[in-house]
């Protein structure tokens, strides 16, 4: 992350701390979408993810004197969002049901037409969402929000043995479910 965002969001930070409850919507405004992405990575539901988002900014809101001003707020922020939904998954283990997806499946299936950019990513957060929470997250990280190894391990509390793990069990088994969604039609994505 650039130094000019994290003294913009330092500037924000301190005028959160103040009592300015509108520099605090800015400040969420600019992490929520990748916030939401990677609670979809972990918890696999959308709807689920928006609602712990809510839980996360609440934590957000009411910790932020805490904020150490040594890391970039994404950086903190992102270990919040990670922690909140493992939590999250923790407390749903017993209610928890695979949904089958045949459906969708033989959606794609039938459908043999050339791929968008908007169908890439659909097709995409769909292969992230048949793989492990580990595997997703640190994909998601790695490739899409382009964070590096080290980032990665501050953001997840994970070693760097772990993310390296996960990256490649991950790109393994993101190549063999999008290969099961697409079949023939893999090669119009790429």
């Amino acid at each position: 992350m650039k130094n000019s965002q994290i003294q913009k969001d330092y500037n924000l930070i301190r005028k959160v701390i103040d009592g300015d409850a509108s520099a605090f919507r800015k400040l969420i405004f600019a992490y929520k979408d990748v916030s939401l992405s990677l609670a979809i990575s972990i918890l696999k539901d959308a709807i689920v993810a928006e609602d712990v988002l809510q839980e996360v900014f609440m934590k957000v809101y009411n910790k932020l004197h805490t904020f150490k001003f040594k890391a970039s707020f994404a950086t903190w922020l992102y270990r919040i969002v990670v922690n909140t939904c493992y939590n999250e998954l923790k407390k749903r283990k017993n209610m928890v049901s695979i949904e089958h997806t045949s459906e969708v499946d033989s959606m794609v299936h039938r459908q043999k037409e050339y791929l968008k950019e908007a169908d890439q990513k659909k097709y995409i957060n769909m292969t992230l969402e048949k793989l492990k929470p580990d595997e997703a997250l640190v994909l998601r990280l790695f490739y899409l929000c382009e964070y590096k190894i080290k980032e990665i391990e501050e953001i997840t509390g994970f070693r760097s043995s772990k993310i390296k793990v996960n990256l490649h069990r991950g790109r393994d088994n993101f190549e063999f479910h999008l290969k099961q969604i697409l079949g023939d039609d893999l090669n119009n994505l790429l």
